[in-house]
């Protein structure tokens, strides 16, 4: 993880500058036990098959990651200079954690996963300029019976 210190100047100045609202309560919604959740991912690793079209800079869109996928049918396009990938690279788990949360479903500690996960490019845009492909992935994510998201941000 970048510190602020570790920055340039005008790097940190611009992610000094983001607005990030302060919440006056603490959002609670209460679900069944984790060895009863159906869980899935969302990650901004700007993950995506191959053969789907690359994450660009000011991409607010998200891709599919079908359920059964391999490590190697993955592609990162994220756009960030500031990105590091060697953890990518090495073991996919870092930002797209599917082989964890199999382990876990097959020892009975979670209930069961998604058909599907989704991929986003997590830089670039603003929290508002990427609310209606949050409303849509949480409508998917409700569709599929997903009562947990695992969210992966990078």
């Amino acid at each position: 993880m970048v510190r602020l210190t570790d920055l340039t100047e005008a790097d940190a100045r611009h992610l000094l500058a983001k607005d990030c609202p302060r919440f006056e309560t603490t959002p609670y919604v209460a679900g069944p036990p984790l060895a009863r959740r159906r869980i899935a991912i969302v990650t901004t690793a700007g993950l995506h098959l191959r053969g789907q079209a690359n994450f660009d800079l000011r991409d607010t869109g998200y891709r599919v990651i079908p359920g059964e996928v391999t490590a190697g049918e993955l592609v990162m396009s994220h756009t960030s200079v500031n990105f590091d990938r060697t953890g990518f690279q090495q073991d996919i788990n870092v930002v797209f954690p599917l082989d964890r949360l199999r382990e876990l479903a097959a020892a009975g500690e979670i209930g069961a996963l998604g058909d599907v996960h989704y991929a986003l490019m997590g830089a670039g845009w603003e929290p508002a300029e990427i609310e209606d492909t949050a409303d849509e992935i949480a409508g998917l994510l409700h569709g599929d019976a997903v009562d947990c998201a695992l969210l992966v941000p990078v």
